[in-house]
């Protein structure tokens, strides 16, 4: 019999990099690709929220009489669900700047995503359409301090202004007209609000240390 012939085994060299390749694999495309699909971070009651909402493309502006009403009817059936409240907000030509208070992650998901139905059921039937009427998941900031919370009243209350499509007093595409918080302004009867009352300490006392806010206030960003 003759010799044997051991066989070689063939070596592999692996890279060792920790994990994939910056900017590798497939990239999201469209318009659920404008929203992280991350793991949200945990909430604690006693933070306040900013959440935004934006629109499909192609749908019509929010900032007309007939839409207002719409969304003003769903903020009113959706500003108490579930420990979820709804204290302030404003309309945009394609999307929704909104104040939120839940008592954790659940309840705030819980609170947007009905919010968000009620929304697009009145939309759609004053738009005769059917269909998803968001673009993509909502997104949200936890604010976590009085000057952030300051910052974001500012923004959501006056960001018409931002924008450049409003620019004397208060936006009436917002909860501004029940807002206790204004520099030289008053508020309209708070007991005809459609928004729930704020409870946490940086909403209604903690944010007032910065200065309360100018009608002509031009917010600049919401951090």
């Amino acid at each position: 019999m003759g010799r044997r012939t051991r066989a070689r085994q063939t070596e592999f060299a692996f890279l060792r990099w920790g994990g994939a390749r910056k900017g590798a694999g497939r990239k999201p495309k469209g318009e659920r690709a404008k929203v992280s699909h991350r793991t949200r971070a945990p909430l604690a009651s006693r933070f306040p929220v900013h959440v935004t909402m934006r629109l499909r493309n192609g749908l019509p502006s929010l900032r007309r009489a007939s839409e207002l009403r719409a969304l003003c009817g769903a903020f009113e059936g959706g500003a108490q669900r579930f420990g979820f409240r709804l204290n302030q907000y404003s309309v945009q030509t394609t999307h929704l700047h909104l104040l939120v208070e839940a008592p954790d992650r659940r309840a705030l998901s819980r609170g947007v995503q009905g919010l968000a139905v009620r929304v697009a059921r009145r939309l759609n039937r004053l738009w005769t359409r059917k269909g998803k009427v968001f673009a993509d998941h909502y997104h949200d900031r936890i604010l976590r301090t009085p000057k952030e919370v300051r910052n974001a009243l500012a923004y959501v209350l006056n960001n018409a202004k931002r924008h450049g499509i409003f620019h004397a007093g208060v936006d009436g595409f917002s909860s501004g007209r029940w807002f206790d918080g204004w520099r030289g302004a008053r508020p309209v009867d708070l007991g005809s609000a459609i928004v729930a009352k704020a409870r946490t300490w940086l909403q209604t006392i903690g944010w007032r240390r910065w200065g309360l806010i100018s009608v002509d206030e031009v917010p600049r960003g919401s951090g």
